[in-house]
C-alpha cells in the first residue's frame, strides 16, 4: 500500500497555500441552460475555494478567455504569472503526466488530483521534485473536514 499524505500535511498545506490552478474547470456549452454550469463539481469546488480567500485559475484549453466564476480562464498553467501553490486537476487519470511535468516546471508545490483521479507516472514526476503528491481527495472536502468540521454526504449538492 503505498503512502498516502496525511491530514497533518493536507492542512499545512491549505494554511500554506494561497494561489490554485484549476484544470478542468467546465464552461458553458452551447444551447446549455447555464444553470447547469453552477452545478458542475469543478466550478462548485472553485467557488467554494474562492470563498475561503484562494485565488483560484480556471484552467480551460476551451474556454480560453471566458470568464468563470470572476476570474479569466486560462488555456494552460503553463500561462499564469502568478506563483501557484496548488495545481488542482479534474481531469482523466490518463492526462495527468503531462500536467505533472507542467506543476514542475512552474514551481508548484503541491500536484493534486481530485476524487477518483489516480497516477503512478505523474506521482514519480512531482516528488523527483520534492512536490507534494495528493490523489482521489476533493479539496473541497478536505477543507471543510479540517478547518468547517464538516462531513458533507452529498458533497457535489452543497455550495
Amino acid at each position: 500500500m503505498e503512502t498516502q499524505i496525511n491530514q497533518k500535511e493536507i492542512k499545512d498545506i491549505l494554511e500554506n497555500s494561497k494561489t490554485i490552478a484549476m484544470i478542468g474547470v467546465s464552461s458553458e456549452k452551447k444551447g446549455e441552460d447555464p444553470k447547469n454550469l453552477k452545478r458542475k463539481p469543478a466550478n462548485i469546488v472553485m467557488k467554494y475555494m474562492q470563498n475561503f480567500g484562494y485565488k483560484v485559475f480556471p484552467i480551460n484549453p476551451n474556454a480560453k478567455g471566458e470568464v468563470i466564476n470572476g476570474e479569466k480562464v486560462f488555456g494552460d498553467i503553463e500561462d499564469i504569472k502568478t506563483q501557484i501553490d496548488i495545481v488542482d486537476v479534474f481531469r482523466p487519470s490518463k492526462e495527468t503526466p503531462e500536467f505533472a511535468k507542467k506543476a514542475v516546471k512552474i514551481g508548484s508545490k503541491v500536484l493534486w488530483l481530485q476524487y477518483g483521479i489516480h497516477n503512478d507516472e505523474s506521482k514519480k514526476i512531482v516528488e523527483k521534485s520534492n512536490i507534494k503528491y495528493i490523489s482521489d481527495k476533493c479539496i473541497k472536502q478536505e477543507y471543510q473536514k479540517i478547518f468547517l468540521k464538516m462531513k458533507p454526504v452529498f458533497p457535489v449538492l452543497q455550495e
